[in-house]
């Protein structure tokens, strides 16, 4: 079973074509790091007109290695409405074109079942059993999700305010890092002291939600108050270790307190900040000492691709059957259970 993913719901336009929902023959992304970095950010408008420039030629190219397919899948939401109404009219038409199903698979979802992608370095013997529990972390998500089984979910938490990838982006404009935030703090963030600088824990006992936004005012607060002159009297590699441990601190000890709640031994990872180097050691630390698995996929599935949403689109179709069916892409998708 070869199914095309297309996935366009931000700023990166990705085809893959993967087989029976783990083998991937081809996953090709392009980046519009580039053009939104003056920007500091993503510019929807511009990221809509990116996507309409690359999706032939991206398209064209994951299916080089395959002459024939037997679905389509793309992402259905959430996203920037612009940018996913590229990807589905392009979905829609080779299904009608070749006459296959077509798939509508919401990106959180994508996001969890990354997880069951493999390559030479990454097994199909590692695929997480459900149930479990999922963090999925990105620029625009910080969802706590309890998979029951394939289709079927619990969303225990989300965030109220700013997503985890997003304060990353955030303080690193503030102090003039540059962006993508996340990568930049990771990386500076080896070269300072965690402990010099004290900054809040959001913790919020009483919920499974998630607050970014107090932690990230309380860093601009402290980089405002230690400036004088345009210059800072401390090293922005020790404000930059400090955030990100609190950041760090937070998601792990709300997803472990969940999965001790619920007696859940596997824990799935996943969004671009899963990435993050500091979270796969102290996630691997935690997990190992209250001997839970842990799944987090290679770098190159955190961040959004085609090859998720061909792999949860293959699951789909073996609990839903062949449907084939006409969508219009929601920007605020909500996470449904599957119905055959």
């Amino acid at each position: 079973m070869k199914i095309l993913g297309i996935e366009t719901s931000c700023d990166d336009t990705s085809a893959a074509v993967v087989e029976n929902g783990c083998r991937i023959l081809s996953n090709v992304v392009s980046s519009q790091i580039r053009i939104h970095k003056k920007f500091n950010g993503v510019v929807p408008e511009l990221a809509s007109r990116k996507h309409l420039e690359n999706i032939n030629n991206v398209i064209g190219l994951a299916l080089e290695k395959t002459k024939k397919i037997d679905a389509v899948a793309v992402t259905e939401g959430p996203g920037l409405i612009g940018s996913l109404l590229i990807g589905a009219s392009s979905a829609l038409a080779i299904s009608q074109l070749l006459g296959v199903p077509v798939f509508g698979i919401n990106h959180i979802e994508g996001h969890i079942f990354s997880n069951y992608l493999y390559t030479n370095k990454f097994r199909e013997n590692s695929q997480p059993v459900a149930p479990f529990l999922a963090l999925i972390i990105s620029g625009g998500h910080t969802d706590l999700i309890i998979v029951k089984k394939k289709g079927k979910y619990e969303i225990l938490g989300r965030t109220r305010d700013d997503a985890v990838g997003e304060a990353f982006d955030k303080v690193a404009k503030f102090l003039g890092l540059g962006y993508p935030g996340g990568p930049v703090i990771d990386r500076l963030s080896w070269k300072g002291d965690p402990g010099k600088i004290k900054l809040p824990r959001p913790y919020m006992p009483w919920t499974w939600d998630f607050s970014f936004s107090g932690l990230k005012t309380a860093v601009i607060n402290y980089a405002s108050a230690h400036q004088t002159r345009g210059t800072y009297d401390f090293k922005k590699a020790d404000l930059c270790a400090s955030f990100q441990k609190a950041c760090v601190d937070v998601v792990l000890r709300k997803t472990i307190d969940a999965a001790n709640k619920y007696r859940l031994k596997r824990i799935v990872l996943g969004g671009g900040v899963s990435s993050n180097s500091l979270i796969r050691i102290l996630f691997e630390q935690a997990c190992a000492a209250g001997k839970i698995k842990l799944h987090i996929p290679p770098p190159e599935f955190c961040t959004d691709n085609a090859a998720m949403i061909a792999a949860a689109a293959y699951h789909k179709m073996k609990v839903c059957g062949h449907i084939k069916k006409t969508f219009v892409p929601l920007p605020d998708l909500e996470l449904h259970d599957w119905k055959k």
